[in-house]
């Protein structure tokens, strides 16, 4: 089977984002107002071959422990849809 694979990557909480901040810092010379909390993170998306949902989520998962992610900063939230025809 073929699964639709999106992991969103995020640093940790308690972890400086120098992105965000610049970001968040250049917003109201811009115009926008009233934005706070910018995280900048990463979208993965790819396709996994699997024999279930199941490996196929495990397999993921050991994709962000071993590759996809830095664990010791970052946390990931992974999505895992079966793939129809």
């Amino acid at each position: 089977m073929k699964f639709s694979v999106v992991v969103e990557v995020q640093l940790r909480e308690g972890v400086a984002d120098p992105q965000g901040a610049t970001i968040e810092r250049s917003l109201p010379h811009l115009g926008f107002d009233g934005v706070s909390g910018v995280r900048v993170g990463k979208l993965i998306r790819f396709v996994v071959e699997s024999a279930d949902a199941e490996s196929a989520e495990r397999e993921v998962d050991e994709m962000c422990a071993r590759f996809l992610t830095n664990p010791v900063i970052e946390d990931a939230t992974v999505r895992v849809e079966a793939l129809v025809g």
